[in-house]
């Protein structure tokens, strides 16, 4: 699916999300900037939007993964064309068996990925294992929002708007009517942050943004 949909992907994710996406990459960014982390991996790296945005924090080195060969494509020549190669490497591969040795990155990112894992337990579990000890894990993903008025209008943005625009826009039937189903079903909230307790995290924390519609959690590895 996200073979098929990669040639109209960034421009369907600024569109739908009236360009708030960039804003939150932008504040995930802005946290992992304190740590000053000098090795990334960008899990569920599409189409390396927030790989790009992590060089600014000026890493020794990030590298994105991702299951589409696709996304990859794309992201390799939007890295190319910032002069990011020396910075960036891209590879193919699943979250759940990712090529790396233990403890290898000070902190791994995924941004609007989680949700599409396989086995999400199987997939931050790889994530925690390749982290040195005291690195960091940071998730930017779809929530729920809390407030009635915000709830009622994002339900129906998502349930209507995405679906058509996504839909007439990609060009692919059922991509679009995927993201409000995923979105409804994921673990967001405290329940997320469970999940990444029971993996083995410690200083687990959620930051929400734009009312509860995205979220950042925030989990470090055992030292």
């Amino acid at each position: 699916m996200f073979d098929d949909i990669s040639g109209r992907y960034d421009f369907l994710n600024h569109f739908l999300s009236m360009g708030i996406d960039v804003l939150w990459r932008k504040k995930l960014v802005s946290m992992l900037r304190e740590r000053g982390p000098k090795n990334i991996l960008d899990v569920a790296t599409g189409t390396g939007d927030l790989a790009i945005a992590l060089a600014g924090i000026n890493p020794a080195k990030v590298v994105g993964i991702d299951l589409s060969e696709k996304m990859i494509d794309i992201a390799r020549e939007k890295i190319r064309s910032k002069g990011l190669d020396q910075m960036i490497s891209l590879k193919v591969g699943d979250a759940r068996e990712l090529p790396f040795p233990d403890s290898s990155f000070d902190a791994v990112t995924v941004a609007f990925g989680v949700r599409n894992f396989e086995d999400l337990r199987a997939g931050l579990s790889e994530m925690n294992r390749i982290l040195k000890p005291g690195g960091c894990m940071m998730v930017l993903e779809f929530s729920h929002p809390t407030s009635a008025p915000v709830k009622l209008l994002y339900r129906l943005y998502s349930r209507y708007a995405i679906p058509f625009f996504g839909r007439l826009i990609s060009r692919h039937p059922g991509a679009y009517n995927y993201l409000p189903e995923s979105v409804a079903a994921f673990p967001s909230g405290n329940d997320f942050l469970e999940i990444l307790q029971s993996i083995g995290m410690n200083r687990c924390k959620t930051t929400t943004l734009s009312f509860g519609i995205a979220s950042i959690y925030y989990g470090e590895r055992s030292a």
